[in-house]
């Protein structure tokens, strides 16, 4: 950890046209010892994503088993469509209640709601009569994790220098993307030999214990106003003002950006896409073994797409920010035709009345090789369009409130998207519609994108962007 931040420092300290803004910024001395360490923004990043690593970690494991591990997937598609209806709903205030709040506190109220997620699929394989329980819970959990995210996207895009954002996105990308490694492993790693088609209760258990120990985790994270920039340039300080001055600052971001609104769409699409890949790909034609090892390869395959679209796309800092924001999206619009054509030819090969376990695919059947390989590159898109997401976000302000404000928008509309498909799943609309429907909107979203890209991204943050 010490030789990344000393890294991250040494990349901070290479100015790039872009960094010419902090210039006009007071500049703070680093603290020294082992506050040096611990006030790092790239340690405090780190430990961001491993709250997300055992909360939503655990939860990305489950939704990618298929139907939550289960034979039946319509309580857990029922449960998805409560969860993201209230995850629209609270994400488009979420940003108010963090900036009132502050992000750890908006933390530590978001991560409960895994646990108990998580508890209500290990009650339904206790007792199957309790789908209903696995609803609320879902609901319950889209409060939660409004809050969450919210708080997380805003101290992600926050925390580091201008030249720094798509490191920092892939770092933490990949953390939280390690905790869906684990727990599929896990899952993997309990049901191997399983022929019951579900998992067991000991998956359920081992999620539940992680997930209740990232509930803990922001108790260890610093308060954002400690934090000094790599470029010894503070965070704007939080502001804790009334509740009615942060709601009208809902509206007074979109008078003042009104770009930001090109972007929905793309927000909207931005959970969409798993519905399709996990309940009506990888839970509808796979058995259970092969469900755990998609899912295994699926979250693994993330680490690497955040990491390089970030890193050596998005901070190549020897290239103009502009060029780069322009080579991110034609990536992602190129990555976006790639793996629908291709999961095409599947799709119109089975529909939900000739799916059967009987003919499910097993790791070990010839054309395994081939289905698993179109998992690896729609966790690709997946990984590449949510960093590109939030480097575009975070290329139009430094300011934590303004930051808050736009990543509840993210979210929110984010939610209405998976929450109409997931209930569209649950009423078992053919599984064609959901791929057609999905490819349309992908593509709508990164056209919708391109032209606040050419309007809206600068070289670097102006001034008058900062703040409300």
């Amino acid at each position: 950890m010490s030789n990344a931040l000393a890294e991250a420092e040494k990349m901070a300290g290479e100015r790039t046209p872009e960094d010419s803004a902090s210039q006009h910024a007071e500049i703070f001395e680093r603290p020294t010892g082992w506050r040096r360490i611990y006030y790092h923004p790239l340690l405090q990043v780190s430990l961001l994503g491993f709250v997300c690593f055992m909360c939503p970690g655990m939860f990305n494991a489950l939704s990618g088993l298929g139907g939550g591990g289960q034979v039946k997937a319509t309580d857990q598609a029922n449960a998805s469509s409560a969860l993201y209806a209230t995850f629209a709903f609270f994400g488009f205030f979420s940003g108010t209640i963090n900036n009132v709040l502050g992000p750890r506190l908006t933390l530590v109220l978001g991560t409960w709601g895994y646990s108990l997620y998580i508890a209500s699929f290990l009650a339904v394989n206790i007792h199957p009569n309790t789908g209903d329980f696995v609803v609320v819970s879902g609901a319950v959990l889209g409060v939660c994790a409004a809050l969450l995210w919210t708080a997380q996207g805003s101290l992600m895009m926050a925390y580091p220098t201008e030249a720094q954002k798509g490191t920092f996105i892939g770092i933490f990308w990949a953390i939280f993307n390690l905790g869906g490694v684990v727990g599929s492993a896990v899952a993997l790693g309990q049901n191997f030999n399983s022929t019951a088609g579900s998992v067991g209760n000991g998956t359920y258990t081992g999620f539940l214990i992680l997930t209740l120990i990232g509930v803990f985790i922001p108790f260890l994270m610093a308060n954002p106003d400690k934090i000094i920039r790599t470029d010894g340039t503070r965070l704007v300080q939080v502001r804790h003002p009334s509740w009615k001055s942060e709601f009208l600052s809902l509206f007074i971001a979109l008078k003042t950006d009104p770009w930001i609104v090109l972007l929905f769409p793309m927000f909207f699409a931005s959970n969409y896409f798993y519905t399709w890949q996990f309940n009506d790909y990888n839970g509808a034609i796979f058995t259970i073994r092969a469900r755990g090892l998609n899912n295994f390869v699926y979250w693994t395959s993330q680490i690497f797409g955040s990491l390089f679209i970030g890193y050596f796309i998005l901070d190549r800092n020897q290239v103009r920010r502009r060029v780069r924001a322009f080579a991110g999206w034609m990536l992602v619009f190129s990555m976006v035709f790639v793996v629908h054509i291709w999961a095409y030819f599947y799709q119109r090969t089975y529909t939900r009345a000739t799916v059967s376990p009987a003919t499910n695919i097993d790791i070990f059947s010839k054309s395994y090789t081939a289905h698993v390989w179109l998992v690896i590159f729609y966790s690709l898109l997946d990984s590449m369009w949510q960093t590109f997401a939030y480097w575009v976000m975070g290329a139009m302000s430094n300011d934590l409130t303004k930051l808050s404000v736009f990543t509840g928008f993210y979210k929110s509309i984010q939610s209405c998207g998976a929450a109409g498909v997931w209930r569209a799943d649950g009423v078992r609309l053919p599984y064609m519609n959901i791929f057609i429907s999905t490819w349309v909107l992908t593509t709508a979203g990164m056209l919708f994108a391109l032209p606040m890209v050419y309007f809206r991204v600068k070289d670097h943050t102006e001034d008058e962007d900062e703040g409300l």
